[in-house]
């Protein structure tokens, strides 16, 4: 009998880890003085180089190849990326990762896994609690906070709506992430039931609005179906009034939803608890462990209040599940969302938090939100910028005060300086610059480096 081709044996598998760990200690060595973009175009070369072959290649090869591959683009895993929402991607979540699928467990019905999907939950019961969700709450980790938000609005849709969905309607303000709207036509939702909500002059959803909006489409025949707040918005990292929300939310008997994936990390924290009064009060909630935890990228996780109502909405049964017994005391993730099969979360949550231990992140995210203040007050110093709005959380947004051909020329050069990666937006039409601070690597020098470089840009040092 011929030998497996693809099962190469311990000695091999270890040989090739060893390979993989010597390459990346150098790569993680480089990242505190590396730049933040790597801008030069893919090339045919490498591209045709890395198309699929019958014959097997040889390990050097291979590794190499994956290398050229990484260098290209923004490294979001370095302390300089300061654009969109930073992930810091956490080496002990990576080895995590490497745990997880070489053992393989199919932890999406937990009779096949019990000991992982015990690690899973044990993440997600302490999630509730600092959320300060009541007993009967749950969840489940998902790839991102866009399938959570598909997760929520299909649960909210039929605790609400029931069979008949026609007439139900979703609220939110122009700064809500676009995977809400997204996740409202996935759901069946037609997009002009979507209701935009004004927002006042901190760029906050106005609560007393979002009642009379609600008054005007009950009157109509509609059904306020969902209220979604924002727990740190993509643009400026601002929070909505959440506490005055669900209030609105539940006197028109609506599902409360708040988007935290970008925000809901800082609940570890006694300034972020703060900030984000009333997320308690919601019915579900998201939030990205990608970003504020500092995981890599693909975790996501949605908590509800009460998992009966994921239960309900994607409940799934066939003969060929009949040999499984079911544990009371252990969900099957299956009865939660859309996946059967998928990949086990949770230890790449479960081992950096064991492994580091909790206070380690708190602290680490009140930096952030000090690293934020410290660029907030420096930026209104100098008079020739508009800092209009003091951080939420830990994105400040600037633009010269000589207008946006001005704010879009200093943001190319920052941007041509490879040190640094920043990020633009529009808000009411207005070009802004954006800085969010999020990256576990980031520390004060980082952020001074950024902050000199913006400085002597300005009209006074000649430039």
């Amino acid at each position: 009998m011929s030998a497996n081709p693809i099962e190469a044996g311990e000695q091999h598998f270890l040989e090739l880890a060893e390979d993989v760990i010597g390459r990346l200690g150098p790569f993680l060595e480089q990242l505190a003085e590396g730049d933040a973009q790597h801008p030069d175009p893919l090339g045919p070369d490498l591209v045709e180089s890395l198309q699929l072959d019958e014959r097997p290649s040889g390990r050097s090869v291979v590794l190499d190849l994956v290398e050229r591959a990484a260098r290209y683009g923004f490294e979001t895993a370095g302390p300089r990326y300061f654009g969109y929402i930073p992930a810091g991607g956490l080496p002990s979540s990576a080895v995590a990762s490497l745990l997880t699928q070489v053992f393989n467990r199919y932890a999406t019905v937990a009779d096949m896994a019990p000991g992982m999907v015990a690690i899973e939950e044990s993440v997600l019961s302490w999630l509730c609690r600092e959320f300060c969700l009541p007993a009967g709450s749950g969840g489940l980790l998902t790839t991102g906070g866009s399938n959570a938000t598909l997760t929520a609005m299909v649960a909210a849709r039929d605790a609400v709506m029931g069979d008949d969905h026609g007439n139900g309607v979703i609220y939110v303000s122009r700064h809500t992430h676009l995977c809400v709207a997204k996740s409202a036509h996935v759901a069946g939702i037609s997009t002009d039931r979507v209701r935009q909500v004004p927002v006042d002059d901190r760029l906050k959803m106005i609560p007393g609005d979002l009642n009379a909006q609600i008054e005007r489409d009950r009157d109509a025949g509609l059904r306020p179906m969902m209220v979604v707040g924002t727990g740190g918005t993509t643009d400026s990292g601002t929070i909505d009034p959440l506490d005055e929300l669900a209030t609105t939310a539940r006197r028109h008997n609506a599902w409360f939803h708040v988007d935290a994936a970008y925000g809901g990390a800082f609940q570890l924290t006694e300034s972020g608890r703060e900030r984000l009064r009333g997320i308690e009060e919601a019915d579900s909630i998201t939030l990205d462990p990608h970003k504020g935890l500092f995981m890599p990228y693909g975790i996501g996780a949605l908590l509800v209040k009460d998992t009966s109502t994921l239960s309900a909405a994607h409940h799934v049964s066939g003969p060929y599940l009949q040999d499984l017994e079911g544990m009371n005391w252990l969900p099957d993730y299956s009865e939660r969302g859309n996946e059967l099969t998928r990949e086990h979360r949770g230890l790449r949550m479960w081992l950096p938090l064991r492994l580091h231990g909790l206070a380690a992140f708190r602290e680490v995210l009140d930096e952030r939100l000090r690293l934020a203040q410290h660029v907030y007050e420096t930026l209104r110093a100098e008079h020739w910028l508009d800092v209009p709005w003091k951080p939420d959380l830990s994105t400040v947004v600037f633009a010269c005060r000589a207008g946006d051909e001005s704010t879009k020329e200093m943001f190319q050069k920052i941007r041509n300086d490879r040190r640094f990666l920043l990020t633009s937006t529009a808000i009411d039409g207005r070009f802004y610059i954006r800085v969010c601070i999020l990256s576990f690597r980031t520390g004060r020098t980082h952020v001074n480096d950024l902050l000199q470089n913006i400085v002597r840009l300005g009209p006074d040092r000649g430039h």
